[in-house]
């Protein structure tokens, strides 16, 4: 009886928590969504995860110029990616079915950063950015707010993507 009367007060402790966490947050209407000067992205990176974010950007000019050698000397043999409620498993998986598409897609748009926030912890390293993906689809101009989460391990190679995760939306 002691167990349960203890689980519910931690139960209730969380709730609060939760409760107070959720009414410090700002509401929807005044959440910014874009940087003060469009041209100057929102940077949050520490001394020491530039290196990662290096070769995060590495892999994402690598994979807009079709640059497949590059993105799979960066993405770890092991690697997880999830798109649109999909799954690649490993870095053959995805250079043998998304990754061609996803180069042909990223050929023409034009990338722009808007937030960026790394932080580092022990090996890894993990990168959020926000950005607007200018495209054309069927000749009319696309806008697209994408979300991009990648982990980085430090291997004896070097950092390498273990993880990425891709979401956007169309801009309204």
């Amino acid at each position: 009886m002691k167990s349960i009367a203890t689980f519910l007060i931690l139960i209730l402790a969380m709730v609060g928590v939760s409760a107070a966490s959720a009414q410090s947050q700002p509401d929807a209407t005044s959440h910014a969504h874009h940087p003060a000067a469009a041209d100057q992205p929102q940077m949050d990176v520490p001394a020491e995860t530039e290196t990662a974010v290096a070769v995060a950007e590495r892999f994402s000019d690598a994979l807009s110029k079709g640059d497949l050698k590059t993105v799979e000397e960066l993405l770890a043999p092991d690697v997880l990616i999830l798109e649109s409620g999909g799954a690649e498993r490993s870095r053959e998986e995805y250079l043998g079915h998304h990754a061609i598409s996803d180069a042909k897609f990223l050929k023409g748009t034009h990338r722009q950063l808007l937030r960026r926030r790394a932080r580092t912890a022990g090996d890894l390293v993990w990168i959020g950015s926000e950005s607007e993906l200018h495209a054309e689809k069927d000749g009319k101009p696309l806008v697209l707010l994408s979300t991009e989460t990648m982990v980085l391990r430090q291997t004896p190679d070097g950092w390498r993507i273990a993880h990425i995760h891709w979401s956007s939306r169309p801009k309204r």
